[in-house]
């Protein structure tokens, strides 16, 4: 009994079943106002569509049959292949991300500490030496042979990065 003499409904918890329930009745499935105007409207009609419906179901469903059952051939997937695809390479992907942060921070068009554009420390690295070098030869040359620096110098350094097969200072550089 709680305060003031009144009971309180026990509260389930461990070790508590679970309080019976009871099974509600199925209720009938409203039919659309649309469907039931149009077969009290045309009850002639209404059987000759399900014919037809039923009949066209069909004729498709033919269609999608194994090659030479009779139906319009769909093209079947190439046969599983016994490696899984190949992945990019890290130092591809090294490659490619550097690179195209390097062009962004040269054009201007950059905003953002390395995490935020999804680099790491060594990654940044690269960046910063592929942007100096690529500045000077934009002064002189324009934006296209700063690009073609920038892709060499990223390039080579990933490579050398990943030369191992991972990055050489722990994961995080």
């Amino acid at each position: 009994m709680e305060r003031g003499g009144t009971t309180r409904p026990a509260v389930r918890g461990p070790g508590r079943p679970r309080p019976a329930t009871v099974p509600l009745p199925a209720l009938p499935r409203p039919r659309t106002p649309l469907t039931t105007a149009f077969t009290a409207a045309f009850p002639a009609v209404a059987l000759p569509a399900v014919l037809v419906t039923a009949a066209l179901v069909t004729v498709l469903a033919a269609g999608c049959g194994p090659p030479g059952s009779g139906g319009a051939r769909v093209p079947s997937p190439p046969p599983p292949s016994s490696s899984s695809p190949s992945a990019t390479a890290p130092e591809d992907l090294c490659a490619r991300i550097v690179t195209h942060w390097a062009r962004e921070v040269l054009d201007g068009t950059a905003y953002g500490d390395y995490q935020s554009m999804g680099l790491s420390n060594g990654q940044y690295g690269i960046l910063r030496d592929a942007v100096a070098a690529a500045r000077p030869v934009r002064e002189q040359r324009g934006a296209p042979a700063a690009h073609e620096v920038i892709v060499r110098h990223v390039r080579e350094a990933c490579a050398e990065r990943h030369r191992t097969g991972r990055p050489d200072e722990g994961a995080w550089r």
